[in-house]
């Protein structure tokens, strides 16, 4: 039997929901995942969120990074950086380090930026 190292399976891990499915329900994951089909529920990802222009996500995300060109509908939360593309529609707050923003894409809600470095500092 084959021994594997945590760092081995987490490094190279990739989901994928493709176009067409529809899940109902959340998922969580220690890996990246695309999805561009259609899901009611929350994510929760230790690494890279990617929503394809014809993904749909009607719930909460909260992942490291994550690279928006479909439309969520719920809050969205991310660790380091959020690329939203020039397709990406957003209802809900972001919470996010660093923000990435093409032309054409639209957002509604509030956005609330936060760093480690704000965090060491309101405790002074």
């Amino acid at each position: 039997m084959a021994k594997y190292n945590e760092n081995e399976l987490t490094s190279n891990n990739i989901n994928l929901i493709g176009f067409g499915t529809e899940i109902t329900g959340d998922i969580t994951c220690s890996g990246d995942l695309r999805i561009d089909g259609n899901l009611t529920g929350n994510i929760s990802s230790k690494g890279k969120v990617v929503i394809g222009e014809t993904g749909r996500i009607k719930g909460e995300v909260s992942c490291k990074n994550s690279d928006i060109s479909g439309i969520i509908d719920g809050k969205v939360i991310v660790v380091e950086l959020l690329s939203l593309k020039s397709t990406a529609k957003i209802n809900g707050d972001i919470t996010t380090s660093k923000l990435a923003i093409e032309p054409g894409s639209k957002f509604t809600g509030y956005c609330n930026m936060t760093s480690e470095n704000d965090k060491s500092t309101e405790k002074l």
